[in-house]
């Protein structure tokens, strides 16, 4: 279940980002608690979070070239400190009542800037962390870390936001960026070092995309991330609406959202990182009881079984979200690696510009339940397409190439190693 903490560079990088992302959260929550205490507006909210995410709809795939050709671990020295300095700036504002809408648009704008280049080096750096055997424990166990961080950093940010002022939990956040530098430093130098320098070439971005397209086992989760990233993970918009209009409470009861969420979370990555292989039908399995989660959560008359709702909810997302991550790391080439994981997050939160003003227009006009119902409902029907589009052919002649490639299509990546084609040879 947690193999991959034996490597002593992905421990020190496992515990650096419990920390840090323990503080993003405490933001996060302070942000939303802030938006709608100037407006009362679920759009603006939307949009507020949008601007986050719009630099990185926009130059994702730069992001991800980058993170290919330089080391990832001096990208995020400087990713990490902007970070901090964002954060800062928003602490000093907030605790000196200078904060305004516009200053809340350009602080976000300037962290998505920061993130186009921070995600992708991030992601993609923990397979330079550990062997390639212990690659699929160390996503999933990457993805329990960002939700341990949201039962702490969430409901921690609540209560403090709620008790001290919202101040705190920006100025929080900008310290906790100091345990990932720390973490970097610690970590030995024969796993993080530069890649190979390669002569520049037109085209990069290119095959990126070309190498996405002619691989069934990353063009069709990218596709199903795409549509749920718009409309379902969406939960920075529609948790706070349905806490504060739905159930009339404030920051403490977004907060325990958020929380429960993400405990429900822990348990989903952890029964993950549990497994060694994972079956072809595994992700559109994953899909539809996530969308089946958000539906009842959607629903839910008290607050109780919101809360009880938002525990599937979360085990439901890690499930979905890891499962996606894992294959197309195993299954990317090493060297378009990069730009792999740029591409998910480009799917996964870039279309958070598009997702959020809806999120949030429909939110404010039909309803809080309605924010959560148009990303549950799409959802489901995603992962029962998927189980048309991942399903392996169901007969071949063995020993044709049509059985060859079935075999290939529909194996596990358990062992590491991605189906190699004649493309892949030639190139």
């Amino acid at each position: 279940m947690v193999s991959s903490l034996s490597t002593r560079n992905y421990r020190y990088f496992f515990f650096g980002q419990i920390v840090s992302m323990s503080g993003t959260w405490m933001q996060t929550v302070a942000q939303s608690i802030l938006v709608l205490q100037l407006t009362h507006s679920g759009s603006i909210l939307g949009a507020t979070i949008a601007a986050r995410f719009a630099p990185m709809l926009v130059l994702g795939p730069w992001g991800g070239l980058v993170a290919d050709r330089l080391s990832k671990r001096r990208i995020l020295y400087v990713t990490q400190t902007l970070s901090g300095l964002v954060a800062l700036a928003f602490g000093l504002l907030v605790g000196t009542h200078q904060i305004t809408l516009w200053m809340i648009y350009l602080l976000a704008l300037c962290l998505g800037f920061v993130n186009v280049f921070d995600n992708p080096a991030r992601q993609a750096l923990i397979s330079e962390l550990v062997p390639p055997e212990q690659l699929r424990n160390a996503v999933t166990l990457n993805s329990v870390t960002a939700n341990m961080a949201r039962v702490i950093g969430a409901a921690g940010g609540g209560g403090i936001a709620a008790v001290l002022g919202l101040a705190l939990c920006f100025d929080l956040n900008a310290a906790s960026f100091g345990a990932v530098l720390i973490s970097l430093i610690a970590m030995g130098p024969a796993a993080t070092g530069a890649p190979a320098r390669r002569p520049h070439w037109k085209g990069e971005l290119r095959a990126g995309f070309a190498h996405v397209r002619s691989h069934h086992e990353l063009l069709i989760p990218l596709i199903m991330v795409a549509v749920v990233g718009t409309l379902a993970w969406e939960f920075q918009v529609s948790l706070p609406l349905i806490a504060t209009i739905t159930f009339h409470g404030g920051a403490g009861t977004y907060g325990l959202m958020t929380a429960f969420m993400g405990a429900g979370a822990i348990v989903g990555g952890l029964v993950s990182a549990s497994r060694s292989t994972s079956r072809w039908n595994s992700l559109a399995i994953a899909a539809v009881g996530w969308g089946i989660a958000i539906t009842v959560a959607s629903l839910a008359p008290g607050l109780t079984i919101e809360y009880v709702a938002l525990l599937f909810v979360g085990y439901g997302s890690i499930t979905f979200n890891s499962l996606a991550k894992t294959t197309l790391q195993l299954a990317a080439s090493p060297a378009m690696r990069g730009r792999v994981m740029a591409l998910w997050a480009l799917a996964w939160q870039g279309s958070t510009p598009v997702g959020g003003p809806i999120v949030g227009w429909v939110g404010q006009v039909a309803g809080p339940r309605w924010g959560l119902l148009i990303g549950g409902l799409p959802t489901i029907a995603m992962g029962l397409l998927a189980f048309r589009l991942l399903r392996p052919p169901h007969r071949a002649e063995a020993g044709t190439p049509a059985a060859q490639d079935s075999a290939r299509e529909s194996r596990t990546f358990a062992d590491g190693v991605p189906p190699v084609t004649a493309q892949d040879s030639s190139s």
